[in-house]
């Protein structure tokens, strides 16, 4: 299959005893961009990296950075990101109360706008702000620990995004999160996935991270 999804490592499986090393690594490998996941042990049981981790890593590559903040009233934190060198935020409906504003401030930073729910979330609670966003992260496991098995029951959302997307004509990025590897990655780009996020079958990946990357990118084609 011609790999016309990108590939999105996810940086909290990398080893951060030589992040710059395996970020230049998955930069050389062909990675498209990098996942950053920020967790606040609060809207999820983890706690992960801040905005001096993203300024970092922006000094070591060339490749946007994808920052996913996964943490309570993200509104509070947005220059932050946007000062350490990232390239879009997306936020979680689940803690936005006023998420139209949060995507308009995402946007007056110059910064790229998503919005990322929950499996448990349906679709619907984000529909009336597709319009207003470049990406919808679809979270295919519950968010807060790398390593998960993809839940199955959600990958209708895949489907029904991609649709909604052709009908406002505003041509999202549908970027599945969680328990991505190389046995379903054919699977998630046939029913409408544009960003494949993955950290353990990269980072981690038999053969090394070209390995995982290229298994990734060059998927079989659909029988």
């Amino acid at each position: 299959m011609t790999a016309a999804h990108k590939v999105a490592p996810s940086v909290l499986a990398a080893d951060f005893t030589r992040l710059g090393e395996q970020v230049r690594e998955v930069e050389a490998a062909g990675a498209d961009l990098l996942h950053i996941d920020i967790m606040d042990g609060n809207f999820v049981p983890n706690i992960s990296m801040g905005p001096f981790i993203v300024e970092a890593i922006k000094r070591v590559t060339s490749l946007p950075l994808d920052v996913h903040l996964m943490i309570e009233g993200p509104e509070r934190y947005l220059k932050a990101f946007a000062d350490a060198g990232a390239t879009s935020l997306n936020v979680h409906v689940e803690t936005c109360p006023h998420l139209h504003r949060t995507i308009q401030q995402i946007r007056e930073l110059g910064l790229s706008p998503g919005v990322a729910f929950n499996p448990h979330t349906p679709y619907e609670a984000i529909r009336e702000v597709l319009i207003d966003v470049e990406r919808v992260i679809v979270m295919t496991v519950n968010p807060g620990f790398g390593g998960q098995k993809l839940i199955t029951g959600v990958l209708h959302k895949i489907e029904e995004l991609r649709i909604l997307s052709r009908v406002l004509g505003n041509p999202l990025e549908i970027v599945i999160d969680g328990g991505v590897e190389p046995g379903n990655a054919a699977d998630l780009v046939r029913r409408g996935a544009t960003v494949l996020v993955a950290g353990t079958s990269i980072f981690k990946a038999q053969g090394g991270i070209k390995a995982g990357i290229d298994a990734l990118k060059n998927l079989p084609e659909p029988a």
